[in-house]
């Protein structure tokens, strides 16, 4: 008789346990297909953004479904500390949220009782879902609050100055620093390598393993990313899907381009 996987044994959190640091990228294409190619193409971990894209609840279920068949382990990034969204994210079966642009431990607090069952939190129960097992699984209701891995974005010097108080709130698992926003944030929008928000980036990696959380980050070079991890970063992400693929598309054009001049015939027409 084959064995049932156990659906609330959280792969990230057993994914960050291990030697070694996970590595990921950011899913901006929407499209199922790709999500599964990069799930093939040997990422630890994979970000489902409905921050910034416009996925929908179906669109979403799908690519967690495409991503289930592979190696990787998904994280979705919520578009906004909200109760609904996020009851819906965790019934679909995402085990590891993301959210955005907190600011203030009440804020993180809202973002675990947000994702947790009474009394540790207010998430609305429902029985039949893909993240129950369809209501195969008996101890769902039970167990389901330990098994969620909740990810605190810091995008802000307030968030920053903030850092201990949000990781000294129970039920935060991780810390994600946004380098983006942050860089827009102090002023230097698009320039994460400016040396003040260089110096923001390094001390949240510093006060992070201090206080015992793990501290993630994104990068948009694997050699940007290598200095994330001197630093300390205990997960990290480099560059997207659409990212990646219109900086390959662009060394293509740019590689081909010369010789369509140089090779056009006009007898040809």
């Amino acid at each position: 008789m084959a064995t049932t996987p156990d659906l609330l044994s959280n792969p990230f959190r057993q994914r960050l346990a291990q030697p070694g640091v996970p590595l990921g990228t950011w899913l901006m294409s929407g499209a199922t297909s790709t999500a599964e190619a990069m799930g093939r193409a040997g990422f630890d971990w994979l970000l489902l953004d409905l921050e910034h894209v416009p996925v929908d609840d179906a669109l979403a279920l799908y690519t967690l479904q495409a991503i289930a068949g592979t190696p990787a382990c998904p994280i979705v990034r919520l578009p906004a500390n909200d109760p609904v969204r996020v009851k819906r994210a965790l019934d679909m079966g995402a085990g590891t949220l993301m959210f955005p642009f907190i600011d203030t431990p009440e804020q993180a607090a809202l973002a675990v009782a947000h994702s947790k069952y009474p009394p540790q939190g207010i998430r609305g129960f429902a029985a039949v879902h893909r993240a129950s097992g369809y209501g195969t699984t008996p101890d769902y209701g039970a167990r389901a609050n330990d098994s969620v891995f909740t990810v605190i974005q810091l995008e802000t010097p307030r968030a920053i100055e903030n850092l201990e108080a949000i990781a000294a709130v129970p039920g935060v698992d991780a810390l994600f620093l946004g380098p983006g926003d942050l860089s827009a944030n102090m002023g230097h929008i698009g320039n994460i390598t400016h040396p003040e928000v260089a110096a923001v980036i390094a001390d949240v990696a510093r006060r992070s393993q201090a206080v015992g959380i793990p501290c993630g980050i994104v990068g948009p070079t694997p050699e940007v990313v290598g200095r994330f991890l001197e630093l300390g970063y205990r997960f990290v992400a480099v560059a997207s899907d659409m990212g990646m693929m219109m900086r390959q598309a662009t060394a293509f054009v740019q590689a081909i381009r010369p010789n369509l001049a140089r090779h056009f015939d006009s007898t040809v027409y």
